[in-house]
């Protein structure tokens, strides 16, 4: 198959490359080869390539940048899956595109999870511009996968992960926000999800990707320090109580971030435990720096 991703140059493009690199012509454009926000020169580019599919990694994901430039946002994140929606259509190619948990509302009762088809009502400019882009490939062609995923860590570049094991190292002590409830999810996985749907054909729409399982970024910060032996004392503490102490403006983060998976499960795709995700990251992270 011959395949473009866009968003070439990050972390999640990383992984798809090396996942589909076999057996399939890959084109990569970061911004320097295609500016997804400039709906001509999409068309042009995608009608002469005539790609069968097109896999868009490219995204506007500093969130709370994101509430200072709504316009540019809005581009990147609404207006440039619009335009790879058109141009798809027009040569018959097949779009995968990465959305977020941020489309909804993240004040469900932490007893519950989204499905798929649970009101969207974003509190935040990066929820609504991806809720945009959302929109934007739904009303312009049929072929397409949408996956919304959270929490997203991998090889390459900051992360989570990253950051409070460099934290754990250096302090006896550090304040992690333990009233906010999600998936973590290592990038690799979540690629492997693209894989799956791509070879199984699973029907076109919409799906929550996120590895399997519930945590807080509290416990998770914990997880993180336990499997890699580093003793630090990890405090909860709540969302306000952060904000006030780091004296911080942020955009609203979600509360509730678990998404069913069940509608992927119907599909005989497997989603690894967000455990077994992290373990499999430090393993690889390790070999890394060994070499």
């Amino acid at each position: 198959m011959k395949i473009l991703i866009t968003g070439a140059n990050g972390m999640l493009a990383k992984e798809v490359r090396e996942k589909f690199s076999e057996g399939n012509e890959i084109i990569l454009t970061d911004v320097a080869e295609l500016d997804i926000t400039n709906e001509k020169g999409v068309y042009d580019f995608i009608t002469k390539l005539k790609p069968e599919y097109i896999i868009n990694c490219a995204a506007f994901t500093a969130v709370d940048k994101a509430e200072e430039c709504y316009e540019l946002a809005d581009k990147i994140n609404g207006d440039g899956p619009t335009n790879l929606a058109k141009a798809a259509k027009s040569v018959g190619a097949k779009l995968v595109h990465i959305s977020t948990d941020y489309v909804f509302g993240g004040d469900l009762d932490i007893s519950k999870d989204y499905k798929e088809e649970d009101s969207k009502t974003p509190v935040t400019v990066y929820g609504k511009t991806k809720l945009h882009g959302e929109q934007g490939i739904e009303n312009n062609m049929d072929e397409y996968y949408i996956f919304r995923t959270a929490w997203l860590y991998g090889i390459g570049g900051n992360n989570f992960v990253k950051t409070m094991t460099k934290l754990g190292s250096t302090r006896d002590e550090i304040n992690v926000v333990s009233d906010q409830h999600g998936s973590p999810t290592y990038a690799k996985d979540l690629t492997e999800i693209i894989y799956q749907a791509i070879e199984k054909k699973i029907p076109y729409g919409v799906y929550n990707a996120t590895n399997e399982g519930y945590t807080t970024w509290y416990d998770f910060t914990k997880e993180i320090l336990d499997m890699q032996n580093i003793k630090c004392k990890v405090k909860p503490v709540t969302t306000e109580e952060y904000i006030e102490m780091m004296k911080i403006t942020q955009a609203k983060r979600p509360f509730n971030s678990q998404m069913s998976k069940q509608k992927l499960a119907e599909q005989g795709i497997i989603v690894p435990e967000w455990k077994d995700g992290l373990r499999r990251y430090l393993e690889e992270e390790r070999t890394i720096n060994e070499k």
